[in-house]
C-alpha cells in the first residue's frame, strides 16, 4: 500500500516510517504538520493516511481537521486517525461520514506490530477499525440506559467494523443470538429502515451522540 504518515514527533513518525517499510509497504510522505499532508495528499494521493490529531501550530485539533478535509475532498482515500487522545467530538465527526476506510486507534494501544498491521491492510480495502477502548470511552456515561450489557457489547464490536459472525465468536454465542442483539438495539433506538441510511453507523451516532 501507499501511505502517508503526518505526527509532529519526528521520532515516533521516522519510527513508524521504517516500521511500514520494512513491512513492505510504500510511504510517499512523512510530515509534521497538517498543511504538508494536504499538501502531500493532493499531489499523490496514498491509499491510507496515518493522521495525529494534535499537530501545530496549536495543538489541538489540526490533525482533525485535515483528516475530515481528506475524507471530504478525497473520499478514496482511507483514514487513520492514531492518537494519544480520545476526542469525544473528532469520533462523532468522523464516524458522520461513510464508514469504510476509516479507524481511531490510541497510540499506547498498539503494542502489537501484526495487529497494527492487519488494522492498516483493513482500513486500506475500506473496512473499519475503532480501538475497542476508544468506543468505550466515548460511550461511558451515556444517559441511555435502555441496552443490555450484552448489547452494550455487540454495540461496541459494531463500531470496531466487526460483522455478525465475528461478533459472535468473539462473544461466543450464535450469529443468530447476535442478529436478535443488533436488531434489538435499533429497535430500542428507534431505528428503522430507511434507504440510503446504514442503521449500524446511526446507531453508533446515536450513542456518541449521547455520550458526548
Amino acid at each position: 500500500m501507499r501511505l502517508m504518515l503526518a505526527d509532529d514527533s519526528v521520532l515516533l513518525r521516522e519510527g513508524l516510517a521504517r516500521l511500514l517499510r520494512d513491512a513492505g509497504h510504500e510511504v510517499t510522505a512523512a510530515v509534521g504538520d497538517a498543511g504538508a499532508l494536504l499538501s502531500a495528499v493532493a499531489g499523490r494521493r496514498p491509499d491510507v493516511a496515518v493522521v495525529d490529531v494534535r499537530m501545530p501550530p496549536s495543538h489541538t485539533d489540526e490533525g482533525l481537521r485535515a483528516a475530515l478535509e481528506i475524507r471530504d475532498r478525497w473520499p478514496d482515500v482511507g483514514v487513520l486517525v492514531l492518537s494519544q487522545y480520545v476526542e469525544r467530538t473528532s469520533a462523532t465527526r468522523l464516524l458522520a461520514g461513510p464508514p469504510e476506510g476509516l479507524g481511531y486507534l490510541l497510540k499506547d494501544r498498539v503494542s502489537e506490530v501484526p495487529e497494527f498491521l492487519a488494522a492498516l491492510e483493513r482500513i486500506g480495502s475500506g473496512g473499519t477499525v475503532f480501538d475497542p477502548e476508544v468506543v468505550r470511552r466515548l460511550l461511558a456515561g451515556s444517559p441511555l440506559g435502555a441496552l443490555t450489557p450484552r448489547e452494550r457489547a455487540v454495540l461496541e464490536h459494531l463500531a470496531q467494523g466487526m460483522v455478525n459472525t465475528a461478533i459472535a465468536e468473539r462473544l461466543h454465542v450464535s450469529q443468530s443470538t447476535v442478529e436478535k442483539h443488533v436488531n434489538a438495539i435499533f429497535d430500542k433506538l428507534g431505528l428503522t429502515r430507511t434507504p440510503g441510511y446504514s442503521r449500524r453507523v446511526l446507531a453508533i451516532l446515536r450513542y456518541l451522540d449521547e455520550a458526548g
